[in-house]
């Protein structure tokens, strides 16, 4: 009616579906909470696997060496223990990353996760002097029982350690391009938890390796 006084109430615009991260504006929650569990799933799986392998290898080692008098402790190369550091250096920084990431500090979460990348590649980088160190010194794979299980251990490892690295260089472009949205989120926590359970690995083969190696 003229002069009469509107009642209409407008309402403010939507907040963005990807959380202001820059992607997932087309997923919905329940697609990403789906996601997120099939990936879990599989990394579970993957380190139940990784884990099997590791304690199989680990049974060969002891019975072999029960086996004669024909073993004899291979000398580490001192590197070993700086590349030690470097990995759980590189996991500190992943989870100051993470911690980062859940305060909404961006730039924070992006150098953290770039150094922890960083680490990751200098400590394969240590493992290829360590095994140039022991090739000068002429502690070849098939010189001596000790240095068998060295190499297949410390090769089965930089061989996961890989697909670590390349899981967290993943994560660190997309990083970087400002293209990590909620649903990929899953991607930070998944890659974080393997490198955490390789770090973890090295430390057991640390242990096993100067006791029994």
């Amino acid at each position: 009616m003229p002069g009469s006084v509107s009642h209409d109430v407008i309402l403010p615009p939507p907040p963005p579906t990807d959380g202001g991260w820059g992607d997932g504006g087309g997923n919905n929650h329940d697609n990403r909470g789906s996601g997120r569990r099939a990936s879990f799933t599989g990394l579970y799986v993957l380190l139940a696997a990784s884990t099997m392998v590791f304690a199989a290898l680990t049974s060969a080692l002891v019975v072999r060496r029960g086996l004669g008098d024909d073993w004899h402790s291979m000398p580490k190369p001192a590197i070993l223990w700086v590349n030690t550091a470097i990995l759980l250096a590189s996991s500190v920084a992943l989870e100051l990353a993470r911690r980062s990431l859940r305060k909404g500090a961006r730039s924070r979460f992006n150098g953290w996760w770039t150094l922890g990348t960083a680490l990751g590649f200098a400590f394969l980088a240590g493992q290829v002097i360590a095994w140039k160190e022991l090739n000068d010194a002429g502690l070849y794979i098939s010189s001596n029982p000790s240095n068998s299980f060295f190499y297949v251990f410390t090769y089965a490892h930089a061989f996961h350690l890989l697909g670590g690295v390349g899981a967290l260089f993943y994560v660190d472009i997309q990083a970087l391009r400002l293209s990590l949205g909620p649903a990929k989120r899953t991607a930070i926590d998944v890659s974080a938890i393997f490198w955490h359970f390789l770090d973890a690995l090295w430390v057991y083969l640390m242990v096993l390796l100067y006791v029994w190696g």
